[in-house]
This record gives structure tokens, C-alpha cells and sequence, in this order.
């Protein structure tokens, strides 16, 4: 038999050899890409873990907002005291599921801007409130005047997803965590206006109304069947490439 008979089985297998570590390549690094995203993943729930249980601080004021890393200080207990500006609510949807209090369903966090007894103005979401309890006219008891002292959770802003709905242009029902934007709607002054948001606690509002302590500090984590599953493509990829190649060998003999 001419030498290029018996070459032309093994040649068959050159391509093939080639996609398949192509293919291989892509499907481990997409593996390790996850497997990186998972120790992220569980470092950010125990920093949480461990915030969630520190001494409140003083709300970061105007002097350090400039240093501030918002994604570090995300979660961190505050505490902070002035008055509210109940006429300049933003409204956040929201459908709360699982609620811890009574209230749950479709419906909005109220955002309401806080004058500090320094002067400066940070948004708190006072807690969430169905559908029909949006307009704060609905809820007077929850309209609290006064100074107030206001215990939570830092939070940072939030960029719209891209189908996500936009805010409409006279309204503030909002889709994100924008406290930028909340304020430039409601017509306060920029540079007074904290770059971030604070939760406040489950401590109750007259009324019951919103309903405090309602944010979510638990995180899904699917990156580890991520991994099994990007590796065990890999893995099987190459079972199916040491098959072919025996039967195309076995053809050969």
C-alpha cells in the first residue's frame, strides 16, 4: 500500500486535533474565569457577614466623599441624625418576596432625603410600601417631623441594567439606586447630597409604614456549578475526541 494510503487516516485527525484543543482551551479558561468569580463571590458574603455585625459609624460625611471607595464601604452600619424632607420621596420598585415583616409583595422602597444637623443631605430607604401605600399621602403617620436619629446599612448606587425601565421623566419612581439623579429630580443641590444611600433598620415607623429592615444581605452563589459544568465540558470534549480518533485509527488497521 503507497505510503500516503496509510498516512491519509492520521491526517484525518489533524483538524479535528486542532478545534478540539481550541474548544478545550475556551471551555477551561471560561472554568477558571467562574472558579475566580467563586472565591470573589465568597469573600463578599463573609466581608458582609463580619460588616453586618460591627458598631455602627458616623455616615461618611462631605469631606470624604471625594476618597470614599463606595463598593468597599457597601454594607457598612451607620448612623446618622437630622430631618426629613418627606416632599421630596423617591420611589425604588421593588417586589419583596420574602419579606421579614408583615408587608411583602409588589410594591417601593421610600427613599427620602435627610438634612444632618451638619447641613449636608443623604437618602435613606426608609423601607419598603405596597402599590397602593406609594403616595406618602396614603401613610401620614409614616410622614415622621422632627429631628430624627436614623441607624442602617451603607449602601452604593446602582447602574441600570440595560433592559431595565427607565425612570419617567415627571415622576420619581425609579428602577435603580441613583441618588445623584433622585436628587437633580427633586431639585436639591448636588454638591450637598451624599454619593451613597442608606437602609435603615427594622426599627418601626408610626403607622408601620415603610417597612424598615427589609435589605437583602444574602447573595446567590451558582459559580461553583458553574465550574463543574464549563470543566466537565472540557472533559467530556476530549472523551468525544479520543473516540473519533480510535475509530478513524481502527479503520486505519
Amino acid at each position: 500500500m503507497p505510503e500516503t494510503s496509510r498516512r491519509s487516516p492520521l491526517r484525518k485527525l489533524i483538524v479535528p486535533a486542532i478545534a478540539t484543543a481550541v474548544v478545550f482551551a475556551l471551555l477551561c479558561s471560561l472554568g477558571m474565569w467562574q472558579l475566580r468569580r467563586l472565591h470573589w463571590k465568597e469573600a463578599l458574603i463573609a466581608q458582609v457577614d463580619s460588616r453586618l455585625k460591627e458598631t455602627p459609624v458616623p455616615a461618611p460625611g462631605p469631606e470624604r466623599w471625594k476618597s470614599l471607595d463606595l463598593t468597599e464601604a457597601d454594607y457598612t452600619p451607620v448612623t446618622v441624625s437630622g430631618e426629613f424632607l418627606h416632599d421630596a420621596e423617591a420611589h425604588l420598585y421593588n417586589s419583596l418576596m420574602e419579606p421579614r415583616g408583615p408587608v411583602g409583595g409588589v410594591g417601593w422602597f421610600v427613599f427620602t432625603p435627610l438634612r444632618t444637623d451638619e447641613g449636608w443631605i443623604v437618602y435613606v430607604n426608609r423601607g419598603f410600601v405596597p402599590v397602593e401605600k406609594e403616595k406618602a399621602s396614603t401613610r401620614p403617620a409614616g410622614q415622621v417631623p422632627g429631628r430624627v436619629t436614623v441607624t442602617g446599612l451603607l449602601r452604593r448606587p446602582e447602574t441600570p441594567g440595560r433592559f431595565q425601565a427607565s425612570a419617567k421623566e415627571t415622576s420619581q419612581q425609579w428602577f435603580a439606586r441613583q441618588p445623584d439623579k433622585f436628587a437633580a429630580r427633586a431639585g436639591l443641590p448636588a454638591d450637598k447630597v451624599a454619593p451613597y444611600t442608606i437602609d435603615a433598620d427594622a426599627t418601626p415607623n408610626p403607622g408601620g409604614l415603610p417597612q424598615g429592615g427589609e435589605t437583602t444581605v444574602t447573595f446567590s452563589n451558582n459559580h461553583l456549578q458553574y465550574v463543574v459544568t464549563w470543566f466537565g465540558l472540557a472533559l467530556a470534549l476530549v472523551g468525544v475526541f479520543i473516540a473519533y480518533a480510535r475509530g478513524v485509527l481502527k479503520r486505519r488497521d
